[in-house]
This record gives C-alpha cells, sequence and structure tokens, in this order.
C-alpha cells in the first residue's frame, strides 16, 4: 500500500523593522523605500503601537473595536493625509479614492449601479475572454522561463481597459503601463518634504508630478475619445457605457468631462495594480505549495471557464477563492490605510490625539499573531464555507465601511476565475530558489520578478 505523506505548511517570514524606537528619518526612510519596514515587530503583537515622527503622533492600530469606530462609526472624524494626497493625487485626480464630504458622497452613488451585482456577467466575460488570451499566449512560450509578475500585471490592466472600453488595448496598453510604473518608482515615492511640508507648500518634487499628470490625463482623454467614437449599442457593452450615463440618483447630476476622466483614471490605476499583484502572489504561494495546487486544478478540471459561462462558473470555483482571500491575507496589495484625526477623538478605549496619523495596516493585521491562528502559515482552508469566519476588522482586503473598495467583487471575480484558468491549464513551479521579499510601495510587490516555470497539465 502506498503511503501519501502531505507536504509540510509553506511557513511564511514577516519582515518588519527593527525592534525598539525608530528615528523619524528611519521611517521616512522606510515609507519611502519599503514601506512594510516602517512596522516595529511589537506592532504584530500589542493592540495598539505609539511612536514619534518628527513630533507627531503616530498610532499603529489593531484594534478590532477601534478600527470599527474610526472606519465605520466615524470616518468623517479622519481625513487622508497631506502626503497621501501629493504622491496619489497626480495619478487619481479626484476620483472616488481621494474625493471627499459631499463631492465623494455624490460619486460613490453615481458609480454603485455600474458596480452592482447585476454587471458582473458582463465583467466575468470579458475576463474570460482576457485570461483565455493570456493561457495561449504562455502556452506558446514554456520552454523558457516565464515571468509571471509582467504577465499578471499586463493581463489586469487588459481586463481594466477591455471592461472599461471594449476597444483592443494593445495601442495604449504599453503607455499606460509605463506611465504608471515611472511614475510608482519614480515621482509617485515620498520625500522627507512631503511629509514635513504643509499642504499649500509644494515639494520640489510635486512639480514633476503635475507634469506627469498632464500627461497621464492627455492619455486617458484620447482613449475616452476614440471609446466615444464607437457606435452606440442597445445594451452596455462596458463600464463605459454605464459611467458616461451614469447620473447621481439624488441630484441627477452626470460626471462632468473632468470628472469622468479622474474616475476612468483611477478605476485603471488603482484597479489593475492591485489586482495584478494579486494575482501574482497567488500564483507563487500555490508554486510553493503543490498540495493546494494539485486541489486548484482538480476543481477547475471540470469546470467551463469560457466567457460564454464564466458567471455561471464562479461560485463553483470555492476553493479557488479561498486561495485568493488567503493570498489576500498575507500580500495585500493595499498594505496600510492611513487617516489623520481632525480632532482628538477616543477610538475604541484608545485615546487619538488632534492630528495624530493613525495607521490601520492590512499588513500588520493580517499576520497579526493574537487575531489569526498560525499567522505566518499560507492555508486557505479558513475561507472555506464552515469554517468560523475571520473578525471583519481583522480582515481588510479592500477596507470596510463606508469607503470600503467599491470594485471588491469585481476583482475577486477577475482573480478567482484567472487564478482557476492558470492552474488548470499549466502546473506553476517557481525557476529558481532566490528568496523573493515583499516591498511596499504602492502596492505590496515583489522586490524581483522571479522566474517561473509553466508545464501543460495533460
Amino acid at each position: 500500500m502506498t503511503r501519501v505523506t502531505e507536504a509540510p505548511p509553506l511557513v511564511l517570514a514577516t519582515p518588519h523593522a527593527p525592534a525598539g524606537a525608530l528615528s523619524g528619518r528611519v521611517i521616512a526612510k522606510a515609507l519611502r523605500d519599503n514601506a512594510i519596514l516602517a512596522f516595529p515587530p511589537e506592532a504584530f503583537e500589542e493592540d495598539v503601537v505609539y511612536r514619534s515622527f518628527f513630533g507627531r503622533r503616530q498610532i499603529i492600530l489593531n484594534q478590532p473595536a477601534g478600527i470599527h469606530h474610526i472606519l465605520v462609526d466615524n470616518p468623517d472624524s479622519y481625513r487622508r493625509t497631506p502626503a497621501t494626497m501629493r504622491m496619489l493625487r497626480p495619478l487619481l485626480g479626484n476620483g472616488l479614492l481621494l474625493s471627499e464630504g459631499e463631492d465623494w458622497k455624490h460619486q460613490r452613488r453615481t458609480l454603485a449601479p455600474a458596480f452592482a451585482p447585476r454587471t458582473m456577467p458582463l465583467l466575468a466575460r470579458h475576463v474570460a475572454i482576457a485570461a483565455a488570451a493570456t493561457v495561449a499566449g504562455l502556452a506558446a512560450s514554456t520552454e523558457q522561463p516565464i515571468d509571471l509578475l509582467a504577465a499578471m500585471q499586463t493581463l489586469a490592466l487588459e481586463i481594466a481597459g477591455t471592461s472599461m472600453f471594449s476597444v483592443a488595448m494593445e495601442r495604449y496598453r504599453p503607455e499606460l503601463r509605463d506611465q504608471i510604473v515611472r511614475y510608482t518608482v519614480g515621482v509617485g515615492r515620498p520625500t522627507l518634504l512631503d511629509f514635513l511640508l504643509p499642504p499649500a507648500i509644494p515639494s520640489p518634487r510635486d512639480f514633476a508630478r503635475r507634469r506627469a499628470r498632464r500627461r497621464w490625463t492627455a492619455l486617458i482623454g484620447r482613449i475616452i475619445a476614440e471609446r466615444r467614437g464607437k457606435a452606440p449599442a442597445d445594451a452596455p457593452r462596458d463600464l463605459f457605457d454605464l459611467l458616461s450615463t451614469a447620473h447621481d440618483p439624488e441630484s441627477g447630476s452626470p460626471f462632468s468631462a473632468e470628472g469622468l476622466v479622474d474616475q476612468v483614471a483611477t478605476l485603471i490605476a488603482a484597479g489593475h495594480e492591485t489586482t495584478g499583484v494579486a494575482l501574482f502572489w497567488s500564483l507563487w504561494l500555490v508554486a510553493a505549495a503543490p498540495d493546494i495546487q494539485k486541489r486548484l486544478a482538480a476543481e477547475a478540471e471540470s469546470l467551463d471557464l469560457g466567457p460564454d459561462n464564466a458567471a455561471e462558473t464562479l461560485p463553483k470555483l470555492v476553493y479557488a477563492r479561498a486561495v485568493v482571500h488567503e493570498a489576500l491575507r498575507l500580500y495585500p496589495p493595499v498594505f496600510t490605510l492611513v487617516r489623520q484625526a481632525r480632532a482628538a477623538d477616543n477610538a475604541g478605549g484608545i485615546p487619538v490625539p488632534a492630528g495624530a496619523i493613525v495607521f490601520i495596516a492590512p499588513w500588520v493585521l493580517h499576520r497579526h499573531r493574537r487575531l489569526w491562528p498560525r499567522a505566518e502559515v499560507f492555508d486557505p482552508s479558513r475561507f472555506l464555507p464552515g469554517t468560523a469566519a475571520p473578525d471583519r476588522f481583522a480582515y481588510l482586503p479592500f477596507g470596510v465601511g463606508p469607503r470600503v473598495c467599491i470594485g471588491a467583487q469585481f476583482a475577486l471575480t477577475e482573480a478567482t476565475l484567472v487564478l482557476a484558468a492558470m492552474v488548470k491549464a499549466f502546473e506553476i513551479e517557481r525557476a529558481d530558489r532566490e528568496p523573493v521579499m515583499p516591498v511596499g510601495i504602492v502596492t505590496t510587490q515583489p522586490d524581483h520578478p522571479p522566474p517561473f516555470r509553466l508545464r501543460p497539465r495533460r
């Protein structure tokens, strides 16, 4: 009788700052180069960590009650920090992610119908078409090591572009990707002055960011102009049809021309960047966990992942969705949410001084040893039906509260369908053993693109 031996669990290291107090300059350097290294080891054990940053109070908050208070009960009492706005505004404009107050409420009401459950079959079809094309392209290149980071980022951008515009992205994808990459690895990184200067005083880097914004919005404008030139259809073909005809249900107002550019920029830049890295980390994890990969392949083997049936197949991908959720736990694309208190507050018993900067960090929460058993183990069974659900405020891959990510279901649909399609088509292995370290810049990225080997499944 053959004895079957299960592989040992995949245990992952948690990079963090060295123990002890960090100087303001050390924290600023970490926030510029790898923000994950700004979190000290005690943050993964304690409810709250206080520290000083050039005389300003910073709070790393891990207490679910305090998080509920800030993100759900009192979101208007906290704002995005000036440094966050300096870094993201040139790329995202005044779209849904960065707008505030009544402007944000108008945008959210206007956008909500485009991401309602009834639109998921349309979006799932776009995902399935793009995923099939990517699988076919990779199948023709299996003799050589594959850069799956680039492949998943390209696929995510293709899905974002075609879901938005229903136009061939070949013309625009290289320029879109180039501008996003150049911004995020270049002028999008913060400097010490970004943290110290008042919002009304531009930092030297802000002038370069303004030039980048002009180039970026001009590109989005060209794509919108081409899409507007397409013949109208009786039924919505893509998100642009839904957005360009959307009206605030309360005021009846549509998006202005400038507002539409900002929404498109937000959905393309933020949507594809986060989903691309989520797909990369999902594949990286299953490549290191053969038993989990086999179970994924067995689930997908008999299912139709084609565009005509993708929406109906999605609920059957139970294990694939659990793997995606666990990958989002271990490598959340949005590694931290940063808020500044407008006034003194008490968040679930945690005193928050006026002006304090509060870090609610999925990177820390998702690996917190008091909130998760075996926090550093890759274990998709945490998210299978019948398993006790994690505390809602200990698992925040898409945020929570009024400002929860509007595209969360689209992102989960995309990641689940693509993961299933990739594992159904290929046995996925790492092609080298060089360690891969997560780096928090704008999203949680690998420090280098590791090579993979893909072998067609028989």
